[in-house]
């Protein structure tokens, strides 16, 4: 197998509930159970048996409605919050053979640390917003070990001049800053450790209609420059129809449909993918 061929990154059977569940949801009864809530004890099954790779230098689609269960996915993938089951494997750790999921939370902030970034949907998450620019940055780079102040600052300018943050408001607070402007700060923090995989949760949402375009613009160039694996989760597919090259579409904590974006977006096989694509022409 090719080094093109081996994943990045691996998930297999994770699933994630909040509430303990009972017999009725454990069982799924017909009337008890609506969608992925339970009426008995009140257990949302958020994910539920997920498996999915994502490659090389690939932009891995993730759509569905609201409660689908593509913010939890992402939590889980960053270690936000803990799985109820499951496995994850990360090429850059342990040779991708131990599942990162079982790991220590000193472990698990390692691969954090310096094999992800994260971008969130909602900036005060992703940003200290009473730190300037360059010191969210910093903030990265000194967690992955970096104790070096003159090339953190050099680190820092290099990555906020490449999302376009003007020189001079370099040393500014993001919460003076414009909501595109706070997601490109958060998308240079996310880049400043060269990870080889980027979590991009619902970059866009909320951002006027020519922020997002400009948004969108500068992660399709950073992938294409530094060929990073990234995993875009949206509700919007024109976001994903510009970036993504394979698309997994998500309902009531499944996985309904997978393939290349292209063929889910032209020839939908699941009556709800269906939905959304005839909702988007």
């Amino acid at each position: 197998m090719s080094v093109l061929e081996v994943p990045v990154l691996s998930v297999k059977q994770m699933s994630k509930q909040y509430g303990n569940g009972c017999s009725a949801c454990k069982h799924m009864k017909s009337g008890k159970v609506t969608k992925n809530y339970c009426h008995e004890c009140g257990t949302v099954y958020a994910c539920r048996d997920l498996t999915f790779d994502l490659y090389h230098g690939e932009v891995l689609g993730i759509v569905g409605e609201s409660g689908s269960g593509k913010s939890t996915l992402m939590k889980s993938l960053y270690f936000d919050e803990e799985v109820t089951d499951g496995e994850l494997y990360v090429a850059g750790f342990e040779e991708g053979k131990k599942n990162v999921f079982m790991e220590s939370a000193q472990k698990k902030r390692y691969v954090r640390n310096h094999l992800m970034g994260k971008v969130y949907q909602n900036p005060i998450l992703g940003l200290k917003m009473d730190f300037s620019s360059i010191g969210n940055i910093a903030e990265k780079l000194i967690s992955a070990g970096n104790r070096h102040v003159g090339s953190m600052e050099s680190r820092g300018a290099e990555l906020l001049e490449a999302v376009n943050i003007p020189v001079h408001r370099m040393t500014e607070e993001p919460r003076n800053f414009s909501g595109g402007m706070q997601q490109r700060v958060q998308i240079a923090k996310a880049l400043s450790n060269n990870p080889p995989i980027l979590l991009l949760d619902e970059v866009t949402t909320g951002l006027d209609l020519s922020v997002q375009a400009s948004v969108l613009d500068l992660i399709k160039g950073l992938q294409r420059d530094l060929n990073i694996s990234m995993v875009l989760v949206s509700h919007d597919l024109g976001v994903i129809r510009m970036l993504a090259d394979r698309t997994l579409v998500m309902l009531e904590g499944k996985i309904i449909e997978r393939g290349l974006t292209d063929q889910i977006l032209e020839d939908p096989q699941h009556p709800y993918t269906q939905q959304l694509v005839h909702s988007l022409l």
